[in-house]
């Protein structure tokens, strides 16, 4: 089972796709009893291949995708090795992790006895057996490794669960750096809300890493018997924090060869519009009016721009979205609810109806609900049509979704390099909080394009 999650500001918000499938066997029959099919562990190979171990029928196979016919690679000496860590162990104490780094292969069983090493790891040649202990905290409720995952430099973290009847479950991470002892990052115990967590993956962003974990709900018995017994499906999103690294903010220069600097593409290419060019103090960014498509919020735009209203207003906010590919999310910009410059709201005009979509490169209107539209605007930054409008959502706020008027044609290095300006964590409010840039980027002007100069046909030669 594969889940992608969904970020919003560095915090998780949904879960936008599971994928689940059925494993195989060498000859493409699905492993159809618990005898053959208990999987407890996967991880990718740097080459792309997957590893799965399994219990009952300890072993591990291994597949060129999930979905295809396994292989048995116990030749290699470091899988040997983490079978045969496992020979003679019960039917339900095998192999709980697995995870793959460039440089490192680590496997632990689902047990602690300092007398029987529980992981292996595999790494610069080498294949060393060694004792995982459980950390205080969850030790003593006979926690055991039950999953893991490592970083691209090797850098990995093992999880550990427990259960204990009356008390409810346990969760702990231990991370295990190159040349370093072990080092508990966190102990979860009750009253905290937990469940029985055997998944952990990681994710590096933008020099940030970040770690998922999600229980395993055996029984579904949260509805017919709730307590600390019942057990549910959560996933769990945790950042690792390390040493602040001062990156130099962005240009449009260090993000004109980027794939973000693509412009916008317009759904309608032949629909009337009506260019206007922003003027900052970064560089200027054209757009491309949906003057035909979405005249109401076009033509609201165009009188801004027409009586100079946005001449002096500034860039002011950066919604920034932690998912692939990245820099991801929204720029907000204009008027800030200046009295002196905000015109009366206009109608609005969803997405269903003008059938644009908030695309990479598409321009919105700000709104606190349809009909409040000012002289407020933000800019995708990769795709992010869940601003849409979904008329068929049980929830108001996204019924009417947020009105797209336009598209970036050209300049989208310069929306990128405004959006990676540093914010300050103190200043808005709400769910602005720590979203306005600390330097907000000034807009100098915003005016209608010159219209494409038309050649002009040579006069004829006058007739003899």
């Amino acid at each position: 089972m594969v889940l992608k999650p969904d970020d919003v500001a560095g915090r998780m918000v949904d879960v936008s796709s599971v994928t689940i499938g059925d494993l195989r066997d060498a000859k493409g029959s699905k492993l159809g009893n618990k005898e053959r099919g208990d999987a407890e562990a996967i991880t990718r190979l740097p080459s792309g291949e997957w590893l799965i171990a399994f219990e009952q029928q300890h072993r591990i196979w291994q597949y060129a995708e999930p979905s295809s016919t396994a292989t048995d690679p116990s030749a290699r000496s470091d899988v040997a090795a983490m079978v045969a860590l496992v020979a003679g162990a019960e039917l339900n104490g095998g192999l709980e992790a697995l995870a793959a780094s460039p440089n490192t292969l680590l496997a632990c069983g689902e047990w602690v006895d300092p007398a029987r090493p529980n992981c292996v790891q595999a790494s610069a040649g080498a294949v060393t057996r060694f004792h995982l202990p459980a950390p205080t905290g969850i030790a003593e409720a006979g926690g055991v490794p039950t999953d893991a995952a490592c970083k691209a430099d090797d850098t990995c973290y093992v999880l550990f669960r427990s259960y204990v009847e009356g008390q409810g479950n346990r969760a702990a991470i231990v991370e295990l750096a190159p040349n370093a002892e072990p080092k508990t990052l966190a102990v979860f115990a009750p009253p905290l809300t937990l469940d029985n967590f055997e998944g952990l993956a990681v994710r590096e962003a933008q020099g940030k890493t970040f770690l998922y974990l999600v229980s395993d709900d055996n029984f579904r018995n949260c509805e017919t018997k709730p307590g600390k017994a019942c057990q549910r499906t959560l996933l769990y999103k945790f950042e690792v924090k390390g040493p602040v690294v001062a990156l130099p903010p962005p240009t449009p220069e260090s993000l004109a060869d980027t794939s973000t600097a693509r412009p916008g593409k317009r759904p309608f290419p032949d629909a009337a519009s009506v260019s206007v060019v922003i003027t900052t103090s970064l560089g200027p960014i054209t757009l491309a009016l949906e003057t035909e498509r979405a005249p109401v919020t076009a033509a609201n735009f165009l009188r801004y721009v027409d009586e100079k209203r946005f001449d002096g207003t500034t860039f002011y906010r950066a919604v920034k979205y932690e998912r692939e590919p990245l820099p991801n999310g929204l720029l907000q910009g204009g008027t800030r609810g200046d009295p002196k410059r905000i015109r009366a709201p206009i109608a609005h005009e969803p997405t269903n109806l003008t059938r644009l979509s908030h695309t990479h490169g598409a321009i919105s209107m700000a709104i606190n609900g349809p009909g409040t539209a000012d002289g407020d605007f933000f800019i995708a930054i990769e795709d992010q049509t869940g601003f849409d409008a979904e008329p068929g959502s049980d929830n108001p706020a996204w019924r009417d979704g947020f009105a797209v008027f336009g598209y970036v044609t050209s300049g989208m290095d310069v929306v990128a390099a405004i959006h990676g300006a540093a914010r300050d964590a103190d200043a808005g409010e709400g769910v602005m909080k720590g979203e306005m840039l600390s330097e907000p980027v000034k807009i100098t002007s915003a005016r209608r394009a010159a219209p494409p100069a038309v050649s002009q046909p040579s006069p004829s030669p006058p007739t003899p």
